[in-house]
């Protein structure tokens, strides 16, 4: 048994446009008035066939069209995507296969299209439930259409997820709890709630940087809007699976769980990363930002991706540590000694533990919630 299969086989598929670029986003999303559909389709097809080739006999688990918004995308090319990559690969029973949309009308109306097409798990970004927070957001879309095109996706899907965010500019305390209500209430089986951080290259980053991001929370309040949003959610039934999100039991998300698990999984698409084990060794990918220039790539007949790096055993286990401490259910210390060559030294985690940032119970290491606050600094202590 490889190292990966503890975690699985996920396939990721980017969609790298979006109708307008929120100022606080450091994806690789690009606006464009022309996009053609059926150049962007032919590509795809191509990656799969190529991605198969290399990965021949795997059962694959889930698959992810994330971006950019792929709501975007027609329902007929997102059906010939999901054609290809069941005739390249052995899906599971149980399949997941996630497609993010933005919460606006047009976005609603191929809604039934894409579960026509395969899709059947529904990741909305709705943001915020508030008028005057979305506008500062940059969000197209009004909480009220929001309501509706999830009401629309409810109707369709049976797994339903939408994305919040927190610690936004003039939020308050009060304001977040009740907003988290309104959403725990609204919510299928599972909420991604995200406190905002301003990121360097964005317009928010610039903004900030100008001094013209005003509002924003102290690092109290917004430690106060963390700790309240696990602990509403938990109560809820919503647990808190991960660092920002939450889930009813057995509604996680499977193809966001690969990643936290150190799974294998191919990134297709312009900026989409990957991990696949190949010839004994795991590769972590890479391909272009620029859409034009990704799409080149394969047109040409070469394939998508512009770094393959072989990882080192140390860089191995420091990534299945930094992704699997995340989870609420922590990590295996034998599985990152068998990646390292090494264990964790104990005299660091008696003092973790000790200070009661970690928990260690037979094979395995989890962060506390005094600890998951901190996670940055307990990972920076753990590995040195």
């Amino acid at each position: 048994m490889e190292d990966w299969q503890a975690g699985g086989f996920g396939l990721y598929i980017h969609w790298p446009f979006c109708q307008a670029k929120c100022p606080y986003c450091d994806f690789n999303s690009h606006v464009s008035a022309q996009i053609d559909q059926t150049r962007w389709q032919a590509a795809y097809l191509s990656e799969i066939r190529r991605v198969g080739a290399l990965t021949q006999g795997r059962v694959l688990n889930t698959v992810f069209f994330g971006g950019g918004t792929p709501s975007l995308m027609q329902p007929d090319v997102v059906a010939a995507v999901i054609a290809a990559i069941r005739d390249t690969w052995t899906p599971a029973n149980d399949l997941e296969i996630t497609l993010e949309a933005n919460p606006t009308s047009s976005d609603a109306g191929r809604f039934a299209g894409f579960a026509d097409a395969g899709v059947n798990r529904l990741s909305m970004g709705i943001q915020s439930l508030r008028d005057a927070d979305l506008k500062r957001l940059g969000r197209l879309h009004s909480a009220s259409e929001a309501r509706a095109a999830f009401d629309v996706a409810r109707g369709i899907f049976d797994r339903v997820s939408f994305d919040l965010i927190y610690a936004r500019q003039y939020q308050t305390l009060d304001d977040w709890r009740a907003e988290l209500r309104e959403a725990a209430a609204m919510a299928v089986d599972h909420l991604s709630l995200y406190q905002l951080t301003v990121e360097d290259g964005t317009a928010f980053g610039s903004r900030f940087l100008a001094g013209k991001l005003g509002g924003l929370p102290v690092d109290d309040l917004a430690a106060d809007m963390y700790t309240d949003t696990q602990d509403t959610c938990d109560a809820l039934g919503l647990h808190p699976y991960e660092v920002s999100n939450h889930a009813r039991p057995g509604a996680e998300s499977r193809h966001n769980l690969i990643y936290w698990r150190y799974g294998d999984y191919a990134g297709i698409g312009p900026g989409a990363h990957g991990r696949l084990t190949l010839n004994g060794g795991r590769m972590a990918t890479e391909t272009p930002l620029a859409p034009g220039k990704w799409l080149e790539m394969v047109e040409r007949g070469g394939d998508g991706t512009s770094v393959s790096e072989v990882l080192t055993p140390n860089a191995q286990a420091t990534e299945y540590l930094l992704m699997s401490l995340r989870l609420r259910e922590g990590s295996s210390l034998s599985r990152y000694a068998a990646l390292n060559g090494v264990g964790l030294p104990v005299s660091r985690l008696n003092g973790l533990s000790d200070m009661g940032l970690i928990r260690v119970q037979d094979d395995c290491l989890s962060v506390t919630d005094a600890g998951r606050i901190l996670l940055n600094s307990v990972l920076s202590e753990l590995l040195g």
